[in-house]
């Protein structure tokens, strides 16, 4: 008899239908499952058949063949476990009911038939239910995860008896209880509040118009200047996640295996602080699954690269395709995946390898060549994506012993939010959300600016051999500092602080 099961497989982030086709024949005892079924996808006729004799079923002693459609397809993972046994059992007619049709069914069992927790589930609803399917069968762990999808029923077993008990009407689940995002959401939690950071006006202020607009920023300075620190607190006063955005980023996050079950969905934006010892495949994803690198596991949040230099260079120009795009696009021989990477990247760096060249208190011992190797080791074009460059140096001792009250990341976040709300006004109809994106068309729009900051511009362009996209991130960041003040128009002193913040072009890099 033929038995055929609707489930679900996942290429990158988006989800397509597969249908687990069941023939069973006479013929020598055997399992053959067809249809590019990667490793794990050939074991489950192991974990199948151990799973339905300890569930009280049998399995038949026959020529059992399990198709996999689209058979052109790779497929891969666990997660065909549960439909390929309903599957077996309705082709063998032990489960009395055709109801299993009108279900998506997925799901990981265990030899004793229990049900595992599978990855990439809110990826895999979200796009079942563009395609028209709204009810699916999945674990009881993945319960949290499916309960903020509005719109679906999902119906929750925590083994292979309950699934089948429940599709013959024999006992009855209700569907996961819908979630409101606003309840989940939490405030953002960092381990250095603003007003810890003593000093540093220059370095705070830019990382403030670096958040509110949604800019890269690089820090240059010698150890112990505060440069972690800084980048450390900047998570306390970026703004709220939006449900679209907690959305999008809980996929990756479920995708990579790293989403926390019992919440079910991200509720803080990411902060990601990869190693310097980091491969390419780790920091932009690949591998034998294409899962998301740490520029996707940042999107909607901050990519940190301390001590930029150390990273190899290979690794860095890898960064310049989701800096520009906001997207990441991973071919391996297997197949093509493209994931978000909308992120906000901060760098540190010392300015030269002893950490001292241009320090008001220590003296730098290294030679021009070794400095200028050293600064080598970030590319004109990677630079060219970073908005804002700021030097941070050493703290002086009256400011650090001083009993001030310093700004709070609250009080700064208010203002950032404030911002925020006047692009996202500005780009409501536009698809994008910070002035950071903004194209070039976008920028002749939103950004003109009086005669007196055009000379000032083009003096600018020349004394710092400015590259043209250098030039419109400038325009970016004025346009961001006018938001901060609520001012309409983007005025000369906007465009005058946005100049120096690239001024580290000719001091460092020409």
């Amino acid at each position: 008899m033929l038995a055929k099961v609707n489930s679900f497989a996942l290429s990158g982030l988006d989800g397509y239908k597969v249908d687990i086709e069941i023939d069973i024949n006479a013929g020598l005892p055997r399992v053959e499952i067809i249809g590019l079924a990667d490793t794990a996808i050939k074991e489950s006729a192991e974990r199948v058949t151990s799973s339905l004799k300890n569930s009280g079923f049998h399995f038949p002693v026959k020529r059992v063949i399990v198709n996999l459609a689209p058979a052109d397809t790779k497929k891969e993972g666990s997660l065909f476990d549960l439909p390929i046994a309903v599957g077996v059992l309705a082709a063998s007619e032990q489960l009395h009911t055709a109801a299993y049709k009108n279900y998506v069914i997925l799901g990981e069992l265990s030899l004793d038939g229990k049900l595992r927790p599978i990855d990439g589930l809110m990826a895999i609803l979200i796009s079942g239910m563009q395609q028209g399917f709204t009810k699916f069968i999945i674990p009881s762990e993945n319960a949290a995860e499916a309960s903020y999808i509005d719109g679906i029923e999902a119906y929750c077993v925590h083994s292979l008896k309950e699934a089948c008990e429940f599709l013959e009407g024999v006992s009855k689940i209700t569907a996961v209880e819908h979630k409101e995002f606003a309840n989940a959401l939490c405030e953002q939690k960092c381990d250095v509040d603003f007003s810890e950071v003593k000093g540093q006006r220059t370095a705070k202020r830019a990382m403030e118009i670096a958040v509110a607009g949604g800019h890269n920023i690089l820090l240059i300075g010698p150890p112990g200047a505060g440069k972690s620190m800084l980048a450390k607190s900047v998570v306390g006063i970026m703004p709220d996640l939006t449900f679209e955005e907690a959305i999008e980023v809980t996929k990756v996050y479920s995708v990579a295996g790293l989403l926390d079950e019992k919440k079910g969905i991200v509720t803080m934006r990411p902060f990601r602080t990869p190693h310097h010892t980091a491969t390419i495949p780790a920091l932009v994803g690949g591998g034998n699954r294409s899962l998301p690198g740490e520029v996707s596991l940042a999107n909607h949040g901050v990519l940190f690269l301390d001590e930029m230099p150390e990273y190899k260079r290979a690794a860095l120009e890898t960064l310049r395709q989701p800096l520009e795009d906001g997207t990441i696009t991973v071919s391996r021989v297997q197949q093509t995946v493209k994931y978000p990477a909308n992120f906000m990247l901060i760098g540190s760096m010392n300015p030269c390898p002893c950490g001292n060249y241009g320090s008001r208190k220590q003296v730098c011992t290294c030679t021009p060549q070794a400095i200028r190797r050293y600064l080598n080791k970030l590319s004109g074009p990677l630079l060219d994506r970073i908005d804002i460059q700021v030097e941070v140096d050493g703290v002086e001792y009256a400011d650090l012993r001083a009993h001030g009250e310093e700004e709070s990341s609250r009080s700064v976040k208010e203002r950032v939010m404030r911002a925020r709300e006047i692009q996202r006004k500005r780009f409501a109809d536009g698809g994008i959300y910070t002035n950071s994106d903004m194209n070039n068309r976008l920028i002749k729009e939103y950004c003109s600016i009086p005669a007196e900051a055009e000379e000032m511009m083009e003096s600018a362009f020349r004394r710092l051999s400015l590259s043209a996209r250098a030039s419109f991130r400038i325009l970016k960041v004025a346009r961001t500092i006018a938001d901060l003040e609520g001012k309409d128009k983007i005025e000369t002193a906007h465009v005058a602080e946005a100049i120096q913040y690239r001024s580290l072009d000719r001091k460092y890099f020409n």
